[in-house]
């Protein structure tokens, strides 16, 4: 992926303005030094999200991962202790998806790396433009959010989607799975329609065509898709005969750990039909697939869950997809599948990671306030992230041989009240200075 004017080391300023935050504490007493990442929180709620909560419980990290987790542990003494008392322990939430690192200022293209030209691009990765030295890193991270899949956007096939720290020198050290998936956008039917979304998933050249001009767009963008899956066939037939005089096709290559079902295919799929195309276009290529922004999964959960599809639902804070719909439609959707039992995250999504990514556990707290349950608007920004990423043994709970990806926090994160004490990441203290805590510091001390 082609990395447009973001040199790594440079700081460019936000576009996006920050609201209603809080100065907090930059250090706890007894916190582990820079570059420190063994410790042991004592005293706190521990919430790990894999079981019960442990009152008056500790945590103990040795070199960024978790080694214990109960009550009345036995640390060594060359580990910093840290007074958790009347504070809450929680793991570090997930994004389930977004572009942060990718985009800096939406208006200013040179600053904005998520597309390429062309179809289909399986071979770029996402974390290879990642800009380390993002201003909204550190923002996004200040409220908790520890780490983030970070994904490109484009035609049919947009590149490799990377899961990644949000902390971190280069792009490697930022990598918890560089290739986590490949994006793909199901065609659809575009046809003009009214509703209260900008309908974003709709190309401006549909308000002037009709349905059957947009119908034969998407069967000419079908066959385009299948016969590339076919052509990516063709080539593992041909790359495991070796003939002589045989040259890597790149593109080809990045779609062989797709076709051996070792990479899922993340599917943007908004609506109804499109949701059934993708669920079929999943069975008939045989692949493994993750829903995502599917707005109206409410509609078709029998079908999802028969399929064992897991879903990264978009921001809850948004307006009805239909201008017929309910008022409270997207906030009620997670608590829908919730009950039809299937595995649901919650992302930013495209385009809105500057203004939205760090307001991550508020999307969660919205769907509690409309019938989910608390511990699954949790799970569904920690543990449920982590298990349809794949790297569910790393991250998402708290537990003993994971890393120390965790928050400390005064109350429950998903309160907008809610003051997070401290971030860990690899059991490294994070900085909690960012550009809107600074911008929140200069006025409030402004001169009368």
């Amino acid at each position: 992926m082609r990395i447009q004017g973001i040199v790594a080391g440079a700081v460019l300023l936000s576009a996006s303005a920050g609201f209603g935050f809080q100065a907090a504490a930059t250090g706890i007493s007894g916190a582990p030094a820079a570059g420190g990442d063994s410790f042991v929180i004592k005293g706190a709620t521990v919430h790990t999200v894999a079981g019960a909560d442990i009152q008056n419980g500790s945590v103990m990290v040795r070199n960024g991962k978790i080694i214990g987790v109960g009550k009345n542990l036995t640390a060594s003494k060359d580990l910093k202790v840290i007074d958790g008392k009347g504070l809450h322990v929680y793991p570090g939430m997930i994004d389930a998806g977004t572009e942060i690192g990718l985009i800096e200022i939406n208006s200013v293209r040179e600053s904005s790396d998520t597309t390429e030209i062309g179809k289909f691009n399986p071979h770029l990765v996402a974390l290879t433009a990642v800009n380390p030295e993002s201003e909204h890193i550190p923002v996004t991270r200040f409220n908790g959010i520890t780490s983030a899949l970070t994904m490109p956007s484009g035609q049919l096939i947009s590149g490799q989607v990377s899961l990644i720290h949000l902390d971190g020198w280069t792009t490697d050290e930022m990598g918890i799975k560089p290739r986590a998936g490949m994006h793909l956008r199901i065609p659809t039917i575009a046809a003009p329609r009214a509703g209260f979304s900008s309908d974003a998933d709709v190309p401006a050249a549909a308000n002037r065509t009709g349905f059957t001009q947009a119908k034969q767009n998407f069967d000419k963008e079908m066959a385009e898709l299948n016969e590339f899956f076919e052509s990516a066939r063709r080539y593992v037939q041909l790359r495991a005969a070796k003939p002589e005089g045989f040259k890597p096709d790149l593109k080809l290559e990045a779609m062989i750990p797709v076709l051996e079902g070792k990479e899922p295919v993340l599917v943007t799929a908004v609506r109804e039909r499109e949701i059934r195309d993708a669920l079929a276009f999943g069975d008939k290529q045989k692949v493994k697939i993750i829903l995502l922004d599917a707005q109206e999964a409410w509609k078709v959960t029998k079908e999802i869950k028969e399929h064992n599809v897991p879903v990264v639902l978009g921001p809850m804070l948004s307006l009805p997809l239909n201008e017929d719909d309910p008022y409270d439609r997207q906030y009620t959707t997670p608590a829908d599948l919730q009950r039809a039992g299937i595995l649901f995250s919650i992302g930013t999504l495209e385009g809105k990671a500057n203004l939205s990514s760090r307001n991550l556990p508020y999307q969660a707290a919205q769907a509690v306030a409309f019938g989910l349950p608390h511990d699954e608007a949790i799970k569904a920004v920690t543990k449920n992230a982590a298990l349809i990423w794949g790297v569910g043994d790393q991250i998402g709970t708290i537990e003993e041989g994971k890393w120390a990806d965790l928050i400390l926090t005064d109350g429950d994160p998903l309160e907008a009240t809610t003051t997070i004490k401290q971030v860990f990441v690899k059991g490294k203290s994070s900085d909690m200075d960012n550009k809107q805590k600074q911008l929140y510091e200069k006025y409030i001390n402004r001169p009368n």
